[in-house]
């Protein structure tokens, strides 16, 4: 079965302990969250259909063992799993950008999977499927995108109930344009609270409105 497609491109990776690799990212159409600050509002609906061989085919137009498998919201088309199964057996080096609301257990476990789970501004905290936590795996990350000090003592909340500290890397980011990252820093530092800070780094290079990046 194809897959719609928004878009694939060959960048840098601007998130993740991955930061600043060269990265092939295929964005696939369609998302089940409307958060608040989404910045691809444009993967909604716009794409054409692809099937996998096609997909296959198009990457390797770049020398780039690394891809990034993300949307919208990657897994809310059940082909995604053959698609990640088969960049798999491909030899590629595969990350999942996924949003914290569908079910990540058919995900393979090579895959390394970024959870972002959504904090209160971004509208959709309610969407937060937390058995997910069961499915983590030492290579896989998790994100809170912190809009406000409340987002960040809900994450913070969240971290050790869940134990997420023992599960794998955490990541904070700012919503971008809405917080000083220096705050966020502040309370990490004052808390000793073990996650990852990061910046979006393809957001300080390009202009925050392109989109292929």
């Amino acid at each position: 079965m194809p897959l719609k497609v928004n878009e694939i491109y060959y960048s840098v990776q601007g998130e993740s302990t991955h930061t600043g690799r060269p990265c092939i990212f295929v964005r696939l159409t369609y998302c089940n969250l409307r958060c608040s600050y989404c910045d691809t509002e444009y993967a909604f609906y716009e794409g054409e259909y692809m099937e996998i061989s096609d997909i296959l085919d198009k990457i390797a137009d770049w020398n780039c063992n690394l891809v990034e498998v993300t949307g919208g919201e990657p897994l809310f088309q059940p082909e995604c799993i053959e698609l990640l199964e088969s960049l798999v057996e491909n030899k590629y080096e595969v990350m999942l950008e996924t949003g914290g609301s569908l079910p990540i257990s058919k995900v393979p476990p090579a895959v390394i999977k970024i959870v972002d789970f959504k904090c209160p501004s971004s509208g959709m905290e309610k969407k937060n499927n937390w058995q997910i936590v069961d499915d983590l795996q030492p290579h896989d990350e998790v994100k809170f995108v912190i809009g406000s000090r409340a987002d960040f003592d809900w994450a913070k909340e969240k971290i050790f109930h869940y134990k997420l500290d023992k599960k794998c890397t955490l990541l904070m980011s700012p919503t971008f344009g809405e917080i000083d990252p220096q705050n966020i820093v502040e309370w990490i530092l004052a808390e000793n609270l073990p996650v990852r800070m990061q910046l979006q780094m393809h957001k300080v290079i390009w202009s925050p409105e392109t989109q292929k990046v």
